[in-house]
């Protein structure tokens, strides 16, 4: 991971030069329940103006290549101005973004990628709170100059956005989201910014108990090189229990 991780911020300062602000690591690199094999490396890059298209090409071919050499779910990462981090716009506009769920995309059509990728992303505003609260300045300017203060109701909005559809979803990504809504609810009901992980150690003392073997079983997954085979109804029996706590949570 750290040999992906300098050489992404030694590129970057050379693709980018004068206009790279910072880079800017999150996620489960900086929470201590990093796995190679089901974390992905998350970043954020803060620049001062705009990129051209022909620096997002070099860019992009930069993040593929260390993306093939990176943890199983690769690098996922965005390039942002600095103008919408202090103060805070959103939903946050990006300039560039980059997952390997978008990889065949960007190896077939390019050009067609490097159009497109750009807008608004509500994730940006969780990614940013993690930044300011448990995140690592890499490269460039402080943390604390380069990001506001994500107000709660917008990272409320970003989470939500992310685990309202849990019922219809937790089939498909189980260990996912039965760790995810409760960190969701452990900043709505503590105020705390958990990983994944922590956010599964603090369900177990704050759901009810008969979610505890799921919640188990998600962190023993999640730690592990092992499938868990869940009880599809008893998933989705614990979504609907966490999103109706979650949203009344979020009305309070």
């Amino acid at each position: 991971m750290d040999t992906v991780i300098n050489r992404f911020v030694e590129k970057s300062k050379e693709i980018l030069q004068d206009n790279l602000v910072g880079v800017y690591l999150h996620g489960s690199a900086v929470m201590g329940c990093y796995n190679p094999l089901k974390s992905d490396i998350d970043l954020i890059v803060v620049v001062k103006d705009f990129i051209t298209d022909t620096v997002k090409k070099s860019f992009m071919d930069m993040v593929v290549e260390l993306n093939g050499n990176g943890p199983a779910k690769g690098i996922e990462m965005s390039i942002v101005k600095q103008s919408v981090c202090k103060p805070f716009v959103y939903p946050t506009p990006f300039e560039l973004h980059f997952s390997a769920a978008h990889l065949a995309w960007y190896e077939k059509e390019p050009d067609d990628y490097i159009l497109k990728m750009k807008g608004e992303d509500k994730d940006l505003a969780a990614h940013f709170t993690i930044i300011n609260h448990r995140g690592k300045c890499l490269y460039g300017a402080s943390i604390k100059d380069t990001f506001a203060d994500v107000p709660v109701q917008d990272y409320i909005d970003s989470v939500w956005n992310d685990i309202s559809d849990a019922v219809e979803e937790i089939a498909d990504n189980p260990m996912y989201l039965i760790l995810n809504l409760a960190r969701v609810l452990a900043y709505l009901k503590d105020g705390l910014v958990l990983s994944k992980r922590e956010g599964g150690e603090w369900a177990l003392n704050n759901v009810p108990e008969r979610y505890h073997s799921l919640i188990q079983d998600a962190l023993r997954e999640y730690a592990e090189d092992k499938k868990i085979f869940y009880d599809t109804d008893f998933a989705k029996n614990y979504a609907k229990y966490m999103v109706g706590e979650i949203a009344s949570a979020k009305e309070k």
